[in-house]
């Protein structure tokens, strides 16, 4: 492969692994990458999570695996086309069968993730986390099986479409510590969700993204290009992707982050430049090598660069480009509405909530909106802190069990529309058209 070659193939990559930390940028920024994917609906989730299977099979624990796996469930040794795609695909629902419960599990437990997510301590523990596992991706350590069970593992199986299904489901338990980074992203969203239907979905897409090179290596007998420099640079763009999740996450447990972004022109120059800088300092294509002291040095700053633009370039995009008038406190907005005679806006929010988020970006930043809204007493209620008790007297008042809550009161004082979820402009405008 030629060097113009490589450069093409190492800006495909960099592409595609923005569109799966981004995914249209339809959601709200949020620590979970994978929560953007949701806001177009399942088909755009399972499609991020895909992406990220198929990334991870070129980290440089996964890669190699390709061809010896292929030899050993027998596709190599087919005697037609058909028999190996069979054994193919035998191979990759093994894989599937591997990861798809963790997202069962991961949907079912998502109620006692969410209100975990209301403690600092809790978001600045999943920050440690997913530092932990940049780190991991920039050299630091490696996550893998001791070796007397990998070898073990990988004498099960055997000829035989039962034999690839169980090498697919042994390797995809060999390949899980080398994809921790992103199976840990994904199942964090998927807590979130709550829903074991979406999460049993994504983890199936993430297994199908994971066995697609197995797949055509298998079926088409397929040449892979030769392992190399090029897979430390995506372990290193996984790294600054990971970075970026943690400070997010820590954007609840330190509320100044939370409020470190702004949407003018100026903000986003900066950021940008700030990223540029850092790409060009090495944060994606130099590595820690041992000796090489000012290789390091550039690393280990264009990672802060890199990581820094592009933590601010996500906030730029998160910060709402329009702003009501809010009340200070949910009693000063309720007696004002009052003594006033006008209607409420009451929006319930928090930190974690990347539907309310959305709400503030898209929803309540529209012009049209806004003109509306302007007849609302409008009051956001910060709902982060669980222990809040006046927070809690709040939430009793209006009924409210879950976030995103907006509640909408007519000028009489009386409920008269609710929304648990992300709503678009011109449904929301609606129904504050609707309400006197």
């Amino acid at each position: 492969m030629c060097w113009r070659d490589m450069r093409a193939w190492k800006a495909t990559l960099l592409a595609a692994l923005f569109v799966l930390f981004d995914a249209g940028y339809a959601h709200a920024a949020e620590p979970d990458i994978f929560e953007r994917g949701l806001a177009r609906g399942p088909v755009s989730a399972g499609l991020t999570a895909f992406v990220g299977g198929l990334l991870v099979c070129l980290t440089p624990c996964v890669y190699p695996m390709i061809a010896i796996t292929v030899s050993v469930f027998g596709a190599r040794q087919s005697k037609s086309r058909l028999h190996a795609m069979g054994l193919s695909t035998a191979f990759v629902l093994g894989i599937s069968a591997m990861f798809t419960p963790l997202g069962v599990v991961a949907g079912y437990t998502g109620s006692l993730f969410g209100a975990a997510l209301a403690n600092p301590w809790v978001l600045a523990l999943v920050a440690v986390v997913f530092l932990a596992l940049a780190a991991s991706m920039f050299g630091a350590f490696d996550f893998v099986l001791p070796s007397g069970l990998n070898n073990r593992l990988a004498q099960l199986g055997g000829v035989g479409y039962g034999g690839a299904f169980l090498v697919g489901a042994v390797s995809g338990l060999i390949a899980a510590p080398c994809t921790g980074p992103v199976l840990t992203g994904i199942l964090l969203w998927i807590s979130k969700t709550k829903s074991a239907s979406l999460g049993a979905a994504a983890l199936f897409a993430f297994s199908m993204g994971l066995g697609l090179p197995f797949w055509l290596v298998g079926t088409f007998a397929v040449s892979l290009p030769k392992g190399g420099a090029w897979m430390v640079s995506i372990k290193s763009i996984f790294g600054i992707i990971l970075s970026v999740a943690a400070l997010y996450f820590l954007k609840g447990a330190i509320p100044p982050l939370a409020h470190f972004s702004f949407a003018n022109n100026g903000f986003v120059v900066a950021a940008a430049v700030l990223l540029a800088a850092g790409l060009a300092l090495g944060a994606v294509h130099l590595t820690f090598e041992k000796g090489q002291t000012l290789p390091a040095i550039r690393k280990a700053t264009g990672i802060v660069a890199s990581v820094a633009g592009l933590f601010l370039l996500v906030g730029w995009l998160e910060a709402p480009k329009g702003k009501l008038s809010w009340e200070p406190s949910e009693q000063l907005a309720r007696t004002r509405a009052e003594s006033e005679r006008r209607p409420m806006l009451v929006d319930f929010t928090a930190e974690w909530c990347g539907a309310c988020k959305e709400l503030s970006r898209i929803t309540f930043s529209d012009p049209t909106v806004m003109t509306e809204a302007r007849r609302f007493v409008a009051v956001k209620v910060d709902a982060t802190n669980e222990d809040d008790a006046e927070v809690d007297k709040v939430k009793d008042r209006y009924g409210v069990v879950g976030l995103p809550t907006v509640v909408l009161l007519g000028s009489d004082g009386r409920e008269r529309a609710r929304f648990t979820e992300f709503v678009p402009p011109d449904r929301f405008l609606t129904a504050i058209r609707n309400i006197e």
